[in-house]
């Protein structure tokens, strides 16, 4: 069995349970709790909810991510994404994607008040955590998986530019860089409509090793609305799946893979 089939039964085998399930949905609606806030409301033991969240993490539906002391639990969304791409899109998509309007438009108008969720995706990717960072940091290579230059010194407090490399030098975004730990943690603002009267988002970058392989969590944060969370959404998958083909492969995908969700629209 290759390991794409073992990822993939790993995922089934944590939906099949009713209470995964059910953790899966608590942090859909508010991402990002702690063990104690995920077991508020469960009828059973603690011990037990963490057994249940083990089965999650190990299936990558679950990421956990240290704030201090806390270790906030976070839904992570490449999963779910790759089964639909995989099992689902290819049966009846049109039909389903009318579907899913109609119910998200029924959800908006149900929920009258909600908190804009932290955004968090995580990829594996065949390369030593150097290579990665460098790819993180080095203008060259974010232009040939971005479409944009990331240009900075990556110095904490250095401001950062994500330009256009189609020949006009226009910036699409800008921020600075809060925290910066070669080769392992990258944490910046990230400002896409600086004039705005608003506190800028916050991107981390945690670039975790082992063995061959590294781990790759971006956590966006700070989000100001459903729309810019519906934009990253699609944004970050795209971009991460462009940078793996990359590392592994030397080259980017043979399309934008951005350019899928304008296709699907």
């Amino acid at each position: 069995m290759t390991l794409e089939a073992n990822a993939v039964d790993s995922v089934f085998k944590a939906l099949a349970d009713p209470t995964r399930r059910l953790l899966l949905d608590r942090l859909r609606e508010h991402n990002g709790q702690t063990l104690r806030e995920l077991c508020e409301h469960l009828d059973m033991a603690r011990q037990s909810a963490t057994q249940h969240l083990d089965v999650l993490r190990r299936a990558d539906l679950v990421i956990v991510v240290r704030r201090g002391r806390e270790r906030l639990h976070y839904l992570n969304p490449a999963p779910i994404h790759d089964i639909e791409e995989r099992w689902i899109s290819g049966f009846d998509k049109p039909r389903l994607r009318t579907l899913n309007a109609i119910r998200n438009q029924a959800e908006e108008i149900a929920v009258t008040a909600t908190s804009i969720p932290t955004y968090v995706y995580a990829t594996y990717i065949r390369a030593s955590a150097e290579q990665v960072w460098q790819a993180l940091t080095d203008a060259d290579l974010t232009a040939k998986y971005w479409n944009h230059a990331n240009v900075s010194d990556w110095q904490p407090g250095s401001t950062w530019e994500h330009r256009r490399v189609d020949g006009s030098g226009a910036v699409d975004v800008v921020g600075k860089v809060i925290e910066s730990e070669p080769p392992t943690r990258l944490v910046i603002t990230f400002e896409d409509t600086p004039d705005a009267a608003r506190e800028p988002s916050v991107v981390t970058f945690l670039i975790e090793a082992h063995q061959e392989i590294v781990r790759l969590t971006v956590t966006h944060e700070n989000l100001p609305n459903r729309e810019m969370l519906g934009g990253i959404s699609h944004g970050w998958p795209a971009v991460l799946a462009n940078l793996k083909s990359l590392m592994e492969t030397g080259e980017v995908l043979p399309q934008a893979p951005w350019d899928m969700s304008k296709v699907d629209a």
